[in-house]
C-alpha cells in the first residue's frame, strides 16, 4: 500500500506596528518554497551575471564589431546607449506586471534569457546597423531590464530585515560576471571566429539565465521571517543593527504615494547622474587607455580589474550600508566616484600604469556601489510589496543616464577626453551635494525632536 503526503498547511498571523505597518509572520522560507532563502540569492545572483557582458564586456568587443560589419564607431557607442535606454525603460512597466501577478518572475526570466540570445546573434549576424540597433539595443535590453529588476526586487523581498548586503551581493553580478568575456572579447575574438564566440556566448547566458529563472518564487506579500520580531529589536546583533541604521518603511507605499513623498524624483535625479558618470567611464576606459599608450592586453586588464572591482563593491558597500546606513554610504560613494575622474586623466597623462589600475578600480567600486544603494534605500523608505514599481521608477533615471555613452561621444569630440572626464566627475560631485536632501518619508528627523524638558515622574511646583 502507498500513502500519499498530504502538503501541511502552516498557520500565519499578521502583525501591526505603531505606524500601521502590517507584517506577516509565522510561516518559514522552507515552509513557502521547500528550500532555504538562501537560494533566492543566489540564483538572482547567477542570473544577473548571465546579463552582465552586455554592458560591461560590449565595449572590449567594440572594435572587433567596427571592422567586421564596418559600422561606424560613433554608432556602436550609440548602440550602447540605446541598449541601457531599454534595459530601464522595461523595469517600471515590468515591475507593475509583476505586482499585478500578470508576470510571474519565472516568466520574466524566460523573457530575459530570449532578449539575452537576440542580442548576440544581432551581432553576428546583423546585415545592417539599424537590425542591430533592433535587436542588440532593444530586445537585449528589454530583456536585461526584466532581469535586472527580477532579480534585484527578489533578494530584497526574501531579506527585508537585512537587505543591503544581500542586493549588493546579486548587484555585484552584473559586473564581475562580465569579466570572463571581456578577456574572451579583447584577446581572442577576431575577424575570423567573432560570429561562432558571439553566438556560443549568446546561447550560453541565455541557458544561464533560464535555468536559475525557472527556480524563482516570490514570498507572500507583507511576508517577515519568524525568527525576526518586527515589534521589538531583534535578538541577531547583524539584524538589529541594519534595522537600527535602515528602520523599515513606515507603510506600504503605492507607487503614487511614494512619488508624492518627493524622495523618488530626488532618487531618480542621483542615479540618473552617478550611473551617467559610471556609463561614460565604461564606455570610454578602452579608450583613454590606447590614448595614453597602454597595450591592449593591459587595457584589457584594466577594464577587467574595473569589472571586478566593480561587482565586489556592490556587496562590500552593501554589507557597509547594514553597519552605517544607506545615505552615508551614498555619499561617500559620490564623492569616491568623483574623484575617481580626475585620477584616471591624472594617471593617463603621466602614463603611469599602476596609477591607472589603482583609478580604473575605484572607478569601478563607485560607479558599481551606487546601485544597490539605491535598491535597497528604495525598499527601505516605500517598502517591499511595492518594490519592484518604486524602484522601476527610480531605476527609470537610466532612461537619461544611457546617454553617457553615446552623449560621451559627443563630448569628446568637442572637449577632448579629459574634458568629458573632468565633467564626469564634477557630475558625480553634484549629485553628492543633492542626496544629502535625501530622508525616510513619513518619519521626524532628528533635529525637529525636542527633549520633554519634564520627563514623567517628576514633580513640578
Amino acid at each position: 500500500m502507498t500513502t500519499t503526503d498530504v502538503p501541511q498547511v502552516v498557520s500565519y498571523r499578521e502583525v501591526t506596528d505603531k505606524n500601521g505597518r502590517v507584517y506577516r509572520v509565522g510561516e518559514s522560507d522552507i515552509d513557502i518554497m521547500g528550500r532555504k532563502r538562501k537560494w533566492m540569492v543566489i540564483l538572482p545572483w547567477v542570473g544577473m551575471m548571465g546579463i552582465s557582458s552586455a554592458e560591461y564586456a560590449f565595449a572590449s568587443a567594440e572594435e572587433t564589431i567596427h571592422q567586421a560589419h564596418h559600422w561606424s564607431e560613433n554608432s556602436i557607442f550609440w548602440m550602447l546607449s540605446v541598449w541601457v535606454f531599454f534595459q530601464a525603460a522595461v523595469a517600471f512597466p515590468a515591475g507593475r506586471l509583476r505586482e499585478t501577478g500578470k508576470l510571474p518572475a519565472r516568466w520574466a526570466m524566460m523573457l530575459g534569457a530570449v532578449g539575452t540570445l537576440m542580442g548576440y546573434l544581432s551581432l553576428a549576424y546583423a546585415p545592417h546597423v539599424i537590425l542591430a540597433f533592433v535587436g542588440f539595443g532593444m530586445f537585449s535590453g528589454m530583456g536585461a531590464g526584466m532581469v535586472y529588476a527580477t532579480c534585484v526586487n527578489m533578494v530584497g523581498k526574501w531579506y527585508p530585515e537585512r537587505k543591503g548586503g544581500k542586493t549588493g551581493f546579486v548587484n555585484g553580478g552584473f559586473a564581475y560576471g562580465s569579466v570572463p568575456f571581456v578577456f574572451l572579447f579583447t584577446t581572442v575574438m577576431d575577424l575570423s571566429n567573432f560570429k561562432v564566440i558571439l553566438v556560443t556566448v549568446g546561447c550560453f547566458l541565455a541557458l544561464t539565465v533560464a535555468v536559475a529563472g525557472f527556480f524563482f518564487q516570490d514570498p507572500p506579500k507583507n511576508w517577515w521571517p519568524p525568527h525576526i520580531d518586527p515589534l521589538n529589536p531583534p535578538d541577531d546583533p547583524r539584524a538589529r543593527r541594519s534595522l537600527e541604521k535602515n528602520p523599515p518603511a513606515v507603510h506600504q507605499y503605492s507607487p503614487s504615494e511614494a512619488w508624492k513623498t518627493g524622495r523618488v524624483a530626488l532618487m531618480w535625479f542621483c542615479l540618473a547622474c552617478t550611473s551617467g558618470v559610471n556609463i561614460f567611464g565604461i564606455a570610454f576606459q578602452v579608450e583613454i587607455g590606447e590614448h595614453a599608450g597602454f597595450a591592449a592586453g593591459i587595457v584589457a586588464t584594466a577594464m577587467s580589474l574595473k569589472a571586478i572591482v566593480n561587482g565586489t563593491g556592490r556587496g562590500v558597500i552593501g554589507w557597509l550600508s547594514d553597519l552605517y546606513g544607506r545615505k552615508q554610504c551614498l555619499l561617500y560613494v559620490c564623492v569616491i566616484l568623483g574623484l575617481a575622474q580626475f585620477g584616471i586623466i591624472w594617471s593617463a597623462e603621466i602614463k603611469n600604469l599602476p596609477l591607472f589600475l589603482f583609478f580604473s578600480a575605484v572607478s569601478g567600486f563607485g560607479g558599481g556601489a551606487i546601485f544597490p544603494m539605491f535598491a535597497a534605500m528604495t525598499a527601505d523608505y516605500f517598502g517591499e510589496n511595492n518594490n519592484a514599481t518604486n524602484y522601476g521608477m527610480v531605476y527609470s533615471s537610466k532612461l537619461v543616464s544611457g546617454l553617457g555613452s553615446g552623449m560621451g561621444a559627443v563630448v569628446v569630440t568637442a572637449w577632448g577626453l579629459n574634458g568629458a572626464f573632468i565633467l564626469a566627475g564634477s557630475i558625480s560631485f553634484f549629485a553628492g551635494f543633492v542626496a544629502l536632501f535625501l530622508s525616510p518619508p513619513g518619519r521626524p528627523k532628528n533635529k525637529r525632536i525636542t527633549p520633554n524638558p519634564q520627563p514623567l515622574g517628576e514633580e513640578t511646583a
